[in-house]
């Protein structure tokens, strides 16, 4: 009996957002047989020095540790836009994987990446093509959506090729469409599916 594959769905969100897309795109995972979903976040980062974080977040998953990095057989990265780019917390738990990188601990393990973003026009692309920058310097093989989901011809709302999105609105309030359900459940699904697949091969 084959085990059981590990993915790592590891996420920061600020008002819940990005967390409903890591669920989602867990389900996705979930439904692909052989593999599971472990879902991780990361801190706040303060702007006050003297300002931390509990050990536990108060609610939610656990902060993310490296070993999880070793751990996983892939990795779904999620983060809300922060000008068109990733958020801090996030950058800043990538900027320490140093280690990591050089004993190549994610080398050749599939990645997909996800964001929110507060205006439809707010950078949910120009995010998702930042956020696979170190994780190809990981050596990782990272995944997009396939234009056979009709999902991102039809969407007017978030989804896109590089990865799922979901646009959250000003307030972060705004519900996520179907679209954008389908796609981030789909995008779990093609990561676990090719965490499966390059397993078969080693």
């Amino acid at each position: 009996m084959k085990p059981t594959l590990t993915i790592l769905v590891l996420y920061y969100s600020r008002h819940g957002a990005t967390r409903k897309l890591a669920e989602l795109v867990a389900q996705g995972i979930e439904s692909v047989p052989g593999a599971e979903a472990r879902l991780r976040t990361v801190p706040a980062i303060s702007t006050v020095a003297e300002a931390t974080q509990p050990d536990i977040p108060d609610n939610g998953p656990p902060y993310v540790e490296l070993s999880d990095l070793a751990e996983c057989a892939g990795l779904a990265l999620g983060s809300p836009t922060r000008f068109g780019n990733m958020a801090s917390a996030m950058k800043y738990f990538l900027d320490g994987t140093a280690a990591d990188w050089v004993n190549g601990t994610l080398t050749g393990k599939p990645a997909a990446v996800f964001t929110s973003t507060g205006s439809l026009h707010g950078g949910q692309e120009s995010t998702l093509l930042s956020m696979m920058i170190p994780l190809l310097h990981h050596g990782m093989l990272v995944l997009g959506l396939p234009y056979s989901h009709p999902e991102l011809m039809n969407t007017a709302s978030g989804g896109s090729p590089y990865g799922a999105s979901h646009w959250a609105g000003a307030d972060g309030k705004r519900a996520l469409t179907e679209d954008e359900r389908v796609l981030a459940i789909a995008l779990g699904k093609r990561l676990a599916t090719a965490a499966v697949k390059l397993q078969g091969m080693h």
